[in-house]
This record gives C-alpha cells, structure tokens and sequence, in this order.
C-alpha cells in the first residue's frame, strides 16, 4: 500500500494508474476509521481496479466553536485498516500541503447548502465543496462514494459534479449501522455509556414516522431520549425543501446533541 503525503506524490502516482489503464475508485474521509468507512471501500471496489482512500480533517469545513481540534484522530489504526481492506494509497496530506497561506479561491454551492445542517454551520459546505473539489483535482478518480449517512453533503457533492463538469462518477452508498440501529459515526466515541443508549432516539424517531405530523413526532420520540433536537425535517430528495405532504421518495433528516455531540441521521421513504 501507497502512503502520499503532497498533492505533487499522489497525482504523480494516480496519473500512472490511469495511464495503464485502471479505474481509480476514491472515498475521501476525515479518518478515524470504522466499519462504515470500510463498507465505502467495498463499494468502490465494484467500480474501480484500484482504491485511495483520503485522511484529512479539514480546516475549513469547521466553524470557530466547533471540534476541529479534539476531532478523534489514529492515524495508525487508520492504515492498518486501509491496508487489510486492500485499499491500494493513501493520501495524508497537511493542511499546509492542501492550502496555501495566502489561498482565495472557493467553492460555494448556492441552493442546497440552504437548511438542515448548512443553516446551523454556515460556511461548513464551502469549505466541503472546496476540499472535495482539490481531492478530486488530486487523486483524479473515476468514481468516488459518499455515505449516505451525511445525505445533504452527497446532495451537494452530487450538484457539483454536475455543474462544473467534473468526469467522475458519485456513488452514494446505504448508511451502516450499529446492531442496535446507531448510524456508525467517528464521533460515537465522543459519547459516554448513558449517552450512548441515549443515542439510539436518532433511529428510533425515524422508525416512528407516521400520521400527519411526523416531524413532531420525531421530535417526540428524541425528547422522550433526553436528546436536544436540532432539526427534523422531511424534504423532497432533489431539492432537499421541506415538503407539506409526504410521499415515497421524500427523506427525513434529523439532527440532534446527546449530551455536547451532534449526531445526525436520515431515512429515504
């Protein structure tokens, strides 16, 4: 397995992959791996010869009180674990590597961003959109797979694409789960014992969806967890607007803190 640490090593290397031939599969992460993380791997390993995996906590996708700084980070345990999932390199660049001191250029989508978990961290996918942008220009892949767990961000990434014409494939693959339901998170590990069984009220609200007012009742349903609710909503897949009749096809998102961590989930109806 490969180990790049600039930009200037891991295209060098992707330029050859392609020149001979291979499909370059990406799943881009912020480390801390887990099962869900690995379940991205297997997913582009059906549509790629050979996988990167990215490991960057991003800088600029995080607001001035947020956990950049105590983000949980193991970067050996990380490239045991890439390297057991036949993961083919590894790009573990700086933030001094990725941005230059003096940087001014952003991406900025202006449609989607607007809501659920862009509304509560404003510049969060500007700076999702920017760093996806230069792992793309980086690692060159032909298809690259996003979790579906952080539904507004694929949504995002997915507009894009299209927009700016970049030729590469987005797969969006099923969120993976806990046996108990917990959607798997790196942030998990922030919860306590009591907060963990706390936590479950993220999955339980969305199995309890019904009647005519099914936001309150998700809301209901992570109270009666002792979770803070920070949104439920359901809205329409394409455009993510909250929607005043629910149909097939709609999503619910729900973001919530048990205890200081904000976890967030969704369900495709």
């Amino acid at each position: 397995m490969n180990l790049f640490h600039t930009p200037q090593e891991m295209t060098t290397w992707a330029q050859e992959q392609r020149r001979s031939g291979r499909r370059i599969g990406f799943v881009p992460t912020m480390g801390y791996l887990h099962a869900g993380h690995l379940s991205l791997v297997t997913e582009a390993k059906k549509n790629a010869d050979v996988i990167v995996v990215s490991i960057f906590v991003n800088p600029t996708q995080f607001g001035p009180h947020e956990d950049f700084e105590k983000y949980p980070r193991d970067e050996a345990h990380d490239m045991t674990l890439c390297k057991e999932a036949g993961v083919a390199a590894v790009f573990l660049p700086t933030p001094s590597a990725m941005y230059a001191p003096n940087a001014s250029v952003f991406v900025d989508e202006s449609t989607l961003q607007y809501g659920l978990c862009g509304e509560r961290r404003p510049g969060h996918f500007r700076g999702v959109c920017t760093v996806v942008a230069k792992l793309f220009n980086i690692v060159l892949p032909d298809v690259a797979v996003f979790g579906q767990k952080d539904f507004q961000q694929a949504s995002i990434i997915q507009r894009m694409v299209r927009d700016l014409n970049f030729p590469i494939e987005i797969v969006v693959a099923p969120t993976l789960r806990e046996p108990d339901g917990l959607a798997m998170s790196s942030r998990n590990v922030y919860l306590s014992a009591d907060e963990r069984k706390r936590a479950l009220g993220l999955s339980r609200a969305l199995d309890a969806i019904s009647g005519d007012t099914p936001c309150r009742v998700m809301c209901d349903v992570l109270e009666q967890h002792g979770l803070r609710v920070d949104y439920a909503e359901i809205v329409d897949a394409d455009t993510l607007v909250p929607v005043e009749k629910v149909t097939k096809g709609n999503v619910a998102l729900i973001a919530a803190y048990c205890g200081k961590t904000r976890l967030i989930d969704n369900r495709i109806l």
